[in-house]
C-alpha cells in the first residue's frame, strides 16, 4: 500500500486490464450482432439453435464483469472486490464448460475450440489475485473481521486490544476504520525516509508507547534505516531534510505554526505532492492513539523502550 505501484502492481493491472478488455470486447459483440456471433463461434452452434435473448443476456453479464475488472485495474490494492465480483461469473462460466466436458454433454475438441475463450479470461483474473493476496498487497477494507484482526495480532500485539473492542461495536465500526487505515500510509511521490520522519513525528506528538513503535515497525518495512528510525524515536533526527520532516508532522500534530513554514519549504524542495503526503500520513496517523486514549488504553510511556 505504500510507495509507488511496483513492477509486481504494473503485472496485475495488465492481467485485469487484459481481462477486462476481452470482456467488453466479447460482450460488446453479443450484443451489437447477435447472430454473427453465434455464427463465428462454433462451439456455441453445437449447443443449439439461435437465441438472440439469450445471447444478448450473457452479453450483458460479459459486459457487467468487464466494467468491474476495468475499474479493478485502475487500482487493485483498494478495488480488490471489483476484481474478485468482476471474476466471479466468468470463473462459473468456465467451470460449466469443463463440467459439461467432463460429464459427456460436450465433445471434447468443442471445448479444447471453446477454452482460450471461456477458461483465458478468468485464469487471467484469478492469477492477478493470486499475486494481489500472495504479496499482502490489498486495504483491509473488504476482509472479513478474522483476517484484520488475526494481522493486526501479529504484526502489533500491543495494538490489538482497542481493535478487538472496535470489532464488536455496532454499526459496522470496524469497517469503517479498516476504510480509514490505508489513507494512514497513503505514499506515492514522497522519499521514504522523509514520510516515516514526519510519520513518527506526529505519531510522538500524541503517544510515547506502542503506536510509536508501530509507525517505526512500518518504517523499517518500508526500507527506512533502522539507525534512523530510532533516532527519530529519540526525536533526534539528523539535521536537514529529515528533521525539517519530523518537525512538520510534530507540528501539524500540535497544530503549530511550525506547520506553515515547515510545509512549504518541503513544497519548496519536493513538490506540492510530497507535502500532501508527509500532511495526509501526519493528520491520519493520530487516529489510532487518540482512540487507545479516548478508551483509557493508554499505556504508561516509562515501560515502553522506544527502540527497534
Amino acid at each position: 500500500m505504500m510507495g509507488k505501484p511496483d513492477i509486481g502492481d504494473r503485472l496485475v493491472q495488465l492481467l485485469l486490464g487484459l481481462t477486462a478488455l476481452t470482456a467488453l470486447a466479447n460482450g460488446g459483440y453479443m450484443l451489437w450482432d447477435s447472430l454473427a456471433w453465434y455464427q463465428a463461434i462454433p462451439g456455441v452452434r453445437a449447443t443449439g439453435p439461435f437465441n438472440q435473448h439469450f445471447v444478448k443476456d450473457i452479453g450483458l453479464a460479459y459486459l457487467g464483469c468487464g466494467v468491474m475488472l476495468g475499474y479493478a485495474a485502475r487500482y487493485p490494492q483498494g478495488r480488490w472486490l471489483a476484481a474478485l465480483a468482476g471474476t466471479i461469473w466468468l470463473l462459473a462460466h468456465g467451470l460449466l464448460h469443463i463440467y459439461e466436458v467432463v460429464t459427456g454433454i460436450c465433445a471434447p475438441a468443442i471445448f479444447w475450440g471453446d477454452a482460450p475463450g471461456t477458461l483465458g479470461p478468468p485464469a487471467l483474473a484469478l492469477l492477478a489475485l493470486v499475486i494481489l493476496f500472495a504479496r499482502q498487497r490489498i486495504t483491509p477494507a473488504g476482509l472479513p473481521k478474522a483476517a484484520v484482526l488475526g494481522a493486526v495480532d501479529r504484526m502489533s500485539p500491543d495494538e490489538s486490544e482497542y481493535f478487538h473492542e472496535v470489532a464488536k461495536a455496532p454499526g459496522h465500526a470496524f469497517e469503517k476504520l479498516a476504510n480509514l487505515m490505508p489513507a494512514t500510509m497513503h505514499r506515492h511521490e514522497a522519499p521514504a525516509d522523509l514520510f516515516h520522519m514526519a510519520r513518527i513525528g506526529a505519531t510522538l506528538v500524541e503517544d510515547c508507547g506502542p503506536c510509536a513503535l508501530t509507525a517505526a515497525q512500518g518504517a523499517l518495512r518500508d526500507g527506512v534505516d533502522r539507525d534512523l528510525v530510532n533516532a527519530a524515536l529519540k526525536a533526534e533526527p539528523p539535521e536537514g531534510d529529515m528533521k525539517n520532516a519530523f518537525v512538520f508532522g510534530a507540528a501539524i500534530a500540535r497544530q503549530a505554526g511550525e506547520a506553515f513554514t515547515l510545509g512549504d519549504e518541503i513544497e519548496r524542495q519536493y513538490g506540492r505532492t510530497v507535502r500532501l503526503e508527509l500532511a495526509m500520513t501526519a493528520a491520519t496517523v493520530r487516529t489510532y492513539p487518540a482512540m487507545k486514549r479516548g478508551l483509557g488504553l493508554t499505556r504508561s510511556c516509562s515501560i515502553t523502550l522506544l527502540q527497534v
